[in-house]
Order: structure tokens, then C-alpha cells, then sequence
């Protein structure tokens, strides 16, 4: 044994570590849509460089290439369609319009802070005087920018999932335990699953302007009415998904649980649950990408303030920079959508340890 042994030794094993922990960190990067990072890390780890160039390449340089492609192509072709509006807006001008509405959300942050300035101003120098009974708080009511907007349809989004998602699971768990059960749902998911938001915005609307009376609760009208159509078209992946993994269970844990007497409570808490998670969770993954199309349309009907009534506003309002602010909307509304999926993925995979993707 030579005295380099020992070193050599010690050079693998913190090799060997540290590939341990790439191999780790992978999974979290499949999650978050960054399979890219691995390679790149195992090249600099010294990891057969030229294999791990080829897949650095694959998983990243061939859809950099693919947008870039994309980007040439509609900055060549935008400006050869024309519209009532004027040309068809190329990537310059989105990417103009999106700082634009940046500066219109500072602006719009900065005439809030001075309203609410000049308000306590004020209201001090009422209590100064004497006069707290002419002391009043008044909210801030300009026009709402891009972010807000935003906030408000992912705020709309999630309030009509979860609703869903309370409705399809304990559904989906009955349907997939019990035939019965399963025969009288069935029916009822294979009419109402086909059925457009524009369908069910006026039977929403009504419903809701007979039972909620009032503007001035928690919510609008119109926020209600937009979650509730996001709720009706949104609960059916989950519901299905829900029976099928549930009646997917190995019969022979049914079996085992019958010999146990498990009382219902823990039949499903114990047994049906985490058999059943990786489906569950397939179907609210689905249920929230669907929620998020759905969403658009039911605000623009609804004028519920997110991102639907944006583009309502835009194509309204007609002026030269209109297209190219729909066009940043189009692209953001899909951006979220993909992070909302990667978050809904991220629970999966923390939930369940499904290697599923």
C-alpha cells in the first residue's frame, strides 16, 4: 500500500458525497422544472463531462433553441398581419408594454401611499383640533394595477379549487368504495363534466345576486361569481381521479382491514387515503389547471378585477398599445399556470413520494 492510497481514498469518498447529494437534489429539480441543473452540476463535478454536456444540451440548449426559433418567427411574421387595431405586435413592443405596466403599478403604489399620507395627516389635525368625530378612514379606490389583478385571479382561483376539491374528494372516496354510490354519481359527472363556463355563468350569476343580497360582505359578487363557475367545471378531474384511485386499492389491504373490523374512519384515514394519494393528487393537479382556463372566461362575464376582465378592458378600450398588452397578459396567465402546476406537483411528490410525473 503506497502513502497516496489513504489521500486517494479520501478524494473518492468526498466524490462519492457529493454525488450522493446531486442525485438528491435532481428530484427537487424535476419538480421545479430545472432537470437542466443536474447535468451542469455533475459536469463541473467531473462526471464524464462530454456525457453530460450532450444531456445539458438536450434538457436545456434544444427548448432555448425552440423559443428562440419561436421569437424569430413571430417577430418576422407579427408585422405582416394587420387588425383593426394595427399590426400584430412583435416581442419588442410586449416586452415595451410590460415595463409599461410595471411603471403604471409604481405609480399606482405611490399615489396609494400618498392618499393614505394625507389621510392620517388630516385625521391628526382633526384630533389635534378636537374633532374626532369628523376623523374617517377612507380606502384608497384608484384603478387597480397589473399585480393586483393577478392577485386577485390567483386569489379566485384557488378559493374555487378548494371549494371543489372539499366537494370531489369525500365524493370520489364514496364512489370508489361503493358500487352503489358510484351508480348514482356517475350520471351526474357525465352530463354536467362537458359543460362550458359560459353555460354555467348566467345560472351562477342569477343564483348568486338572489342569495347574496348585499356587495359590502367579504366578498363581491362578481369574485364569488367568477369561483363559483371555477368550482363547477373544475371539481370533476379530481372527483374521478378520486374514484379510480380509491377502487384501485389492493383488495387484499380491503381484506385485511374487514379482519380488523377498522371502523369507516379508519378504513379511509389509514388505508384508502394513502393508497389512493397519488391519483388524488393527479386529479387536483388537473382540476387546478382546468380552474385556471376557466377562470379568464368567467372573469371577463363576471368583470370580476383579475386578469379575465384585463383583457375584457384592453380589447374594449381599443387603443394602439391594446394588443400588446393582451398579448403580456396571454403570456403571463400561462406562467402561472405552469407554476401553479409545479406547485401542485411539489405537494405530490412531498405527500405521496410518487415518482410520477
Amino acid at each position: 500500500m503506497t502513502a497516496t492510497d489513504p489521500v486517494s481514498h479520501d478524494i473518492e469518498a468526498r466524490r462519492a458525497r457529493r454525488f450522493t447529494r446531486i442525485n438528491k437534489a435532481d428530484a427537487w429539480f424535476q419538480v421545479l422544472g430545472l432537470a437542466w441543473l443536474t447535468p451542469v452540476l455533475k459536469a463541473a463535478a467531473g462526471d464524464n463531462p462530454r456525457a453530460q454536456v450532450s444531456e445539458i444540451w438536450q434538457l436545456l440548449g434544444v427548448p432555448l433553441l425552440a423559443i428562440a426559433i419561436f421569437i424569430g418567427a413571430w417577430a418576422a411574421l407579427a408585422p405582416t398581419v394587420q387588425t383593426s387595431l394595427g399590426a400584430i405586435p412583435g416581442p419588442v413592443q410586449v416586452w415595451d408594454q410590460a415595463l409599461n405596466l410595471n411603471a403604471d403599478a409604481v405609480r399606482q403604489r405611490q399615489k396609494e401611499a400618498a392618499f393614505y399620507e394625507r389621510q392620517d395627516v388630516r385625521n391628526a389635525e382633526l384630533i389635534a383640533d378636537g374633532k374626532e368625530d369628523k376623523v374617517r378612514e377612507r380606502s384608497y379606490t384608484g384603478k387597480p394595477t397589473f399585480y393586483a389583478q393577478i392577485w386577485t385571479s390567483i386569489k379566485t382561483v384557488f378559493f374555487g379549487f378548494l371549494i371543489g376539491s372539499v366537494i370531489a374528494i369525500p365524493l370520489g372516496i364514496m364512489a370508489g368504495l361503493s358500487a352503489t354510490a358510484n351508480a348514482a354519481i356517475n350520471p351526474i359527472i357525465q352530463i354536467f363534466k362537458p359543460v362550458s363556463p359560459l353555460a354555467w355563468l348566467p345560472i351562477v350569476t342569477m343564483v348568486v345576486s338572489a342569495v347574496y343580497a348585499t356587495n359590502d360582505g367579504m366578498f363581491t359578487k362578481s369574485f364569488l361569481v367568477s369561483a363559483i363557475t371555477v368550482t363547477l367545471c373544475s371539481l370533476w378531474p379530481t372527483l374521478i381521479n378520486t374514484a379510480l384511485g380509491v377502487s384501485s386499492i389492493d383488495k387484499d389491504l380491503v381484506s385485511v382491514s374487514r379482519v380488523l373490523k377498522m371502523n369507516t374512519y379508519t378504513k379511509i384515514t389509514k388505508l384508502v387515503l394513502p393508497s389512493a394519494l397519488p391519483l388524488i393528487f393527479t386529479g387536483l393537479r388537473l382540476s387546478l389547471g382546468v380552474g385556471w382556463m376557466v377562470l379568464i372566461a368567467a372573469e371577463m362575464l363576471a368583470q370580476n378585477p383579475g386578469l379575465g376582465k384585463f383583457v375584457w378592458d384592453e380589447f374594449q378600450n381599443g387603443s394602439s398599445q391594446s394588443l400588446a398588452k393582451i398579448m403580456v397578459a396571454v403570456f403571463t396567465i400561462g406562467i402561472i399556470g405552469f407554476l401553479l402546476d409545479r406547485v401542485m406537483f411539489a405537494l405530490q411528490s412531498i405527500f405521496t413520494f410518487s415518482e410520477n410525473r
